[in-house]
């Protein structure tokens, strides 16, 4: 009995070890990583299939505002300007790349910028964690041209200067040599686009971005050492001009020397007197965006403060702590602060959608306080009394076409652009009440004028529907 359970436990261990022996055989001669056929990587000529966004209840349809004898004409020519706008948009970097699970090949995962048409040496390049001889890698660009820089043997490399390129080496200490001098050249002159780049090696592939970029020159504005070096208030009038005399002299009760720019475009224009004020005369009712526009365009100061004609400066009015907080986080482009108490925040929310159009919704409310300042908070759409930087809303700009109606529909065209955020303690007064009978004829929009911008929002907003 005894021999016999020896040899039984001689036998289990000898399927043990036979066992073992296929693990680690099956372990070495197979790749862990699983192959290229078996990884989905998005290629550079993937399409990518655009869905149709969803309308929430109580939308505004916005094909409805659009002239019906014209339709087709104008969703032919909007479909022209998108296809236009997304190839000016798009970029090849913004394909989803998946990377490899436990692959031995190294390579620049973010930050490899390339100036245009210039030759830069790819970092990173090379293969670990492999003692085969006779290795060979394969690296290929969706545009651009490769290269191997400092090149003793030829005959180890193939498609110099070429989209494809191929390296030979006998020892993996070779093949990283030679991977360390490769470089990237774009072919084709632009400013801001990217290319793909493929690493092959054996079953192992990976895909990594190339950013290609012109540099920018950095446009910088000297803060000075006070407010009246570092913020410019702005406002426009038409014919309130009691009104807008009220708030320079409450602008001038704190602010004695700060300078004022007055967008004017009166029917019967007055002179708004005052020292180191500059009133710009308009043609007569360009409308509020275009007023917007002209008085931010003479602006030398790194910051702005918007208020209408008819607020007041208070002892709440600090504009000192919108520059504090401003300074305190560079990443914020406006900042607003309440008006009577009063903030009016709004998120929005904006699908894209297909070739419809996309789908836009407004939200009351905030995001998250801003880091450091608990008592402000981020938004997308913020009350009209705000300060900004010069340089980021000049590259938006207010659209001139909206003449009466129009205050979220900046912050529309900032979406992604511009980061606003709300300080509700930053107070101005607002006195409302005008009792000048002209300015009333004009005060309160037509049913056209609505009717006119949910028509150009169909059209350069490239939306289905919105919902306020």
């Amino acid at each position: 009995m005894s021999h016999l359970r020896c040899a039984c436990f001689i036998l289990f261990l000898i399927i043990i070890s036979l066992t073992m022996s296929a693990v680690f055989y099956l372990a070495s001669s197979k790749p862990l990583i699983p192959t290229a056929e078996r990884i989905h990587v998005p290629m550079p000529n993937a399409s990518y299939q655009q869905k149709s966004c969803s309308c929430p209840e109580g939308s505004e349809n916005l094909r409805n505002y659009v002239n019906q004898h014209e339709f087709r004409n104008i969703v032919k020519r909007r479909a022209e300007e998108y296809k236009k706008y997304k190839r000016r948009k798009n970029s090849i970097l913004n394909q989803l790349l998946l990377a490899p699970p436990n692959s031995p090949l190294q390579y620049p995962i973010q930050g490899f910028i390339v100036i245009p048409l210039q030759k830069t040496l790819i970092p990173g390049l090379s293969v670990h964690g492999v003692q085969i001889q006779n290795l060979q890698v394969t690296l290929s660009v969706s545009s651009g041209v490769l290269a191997v820089e400092s090149l003793q043997e030829k005959g180890k490399v193939k498609g110099q200067g070429e989209k494809v390129l191929t390296i030979n080496a006998s020892s993996l200490q070779s093949l990283n040599h030679l991977l360390g001098w490769v470089s990237y050249r774009s072919t084709v002159y632009s400013i801001k686009s990217g290319a793909l780049v493929r690493f092959v090696w054996g079953q192992h592939e990976a895909i990594f971005p190339v950013e290609i970029r012109q540099p920018t020159v950095p446009v910088l504005y000297d803060l000075g050492e006070d407010i009246n070096s570092q913020v410019t208030v702005t406002t426009k009038v038409f014919l309130r001009y009691p009104e807008v005399n009220r708030l320079v002299s409450s602008i001038r009760k704190f602010y004695k020397d700060v300078k004022i720019i007055i967008a004017d475009d009166s029917i019967d224009p007055q002179k708004v007197n005052g020292e180191n004020i500059e009133q710009y005369f308009m043609p007569p009712a360009q409308g509020w965006f275009a007023g917007r526009n002209l008085a931010v365009s003479q602006v030398t100061t790194k910051y702005f403060l918007w208020v209408d004609d008819d607020f007041l400066f208070t002892d709440k009015t600090k504009i000192e702590k919108f520059v504090e907080i401003m300074e305190s986080l560079p990443e914020l482009d406006v900042v607003a602060g309440s008006v009577n108490g009063n903030t009016f925040p709004f998120k929005l929310f904006y699908e894209e959608g297909d070739e419809e159009g996309g789908c836009l919704t407004r939200v009351k409310g905030t995001y998250q306080p801003i880091p450091g300042n608990p008592d402000c908070f981020f938004a997308s759409v913020v009350v009209n009394f705000f300060l900004a930087r010069t340089d980021s809303v000049r590259k938006v700009g207010f659209d001139p076409l909206l003449k009466r109606v129009g205050h979220s529909e900046f912050f529309m065209d900032g979406l992604g652009e511009l980061l606003a955020a709300i300080c509700p303690a930053i107070n101005i007064d607002h006195k409302s009440g005008n009792k000048n009978a002209k300015y009333k004829t004009f005060r309160h929009p037509e049913k056209s004028d609505t009717n006119s911008k949910l028509c150009l929002h169909f059209f350069k907003n490239h939306l289905k529907c919105i919902r306020w």
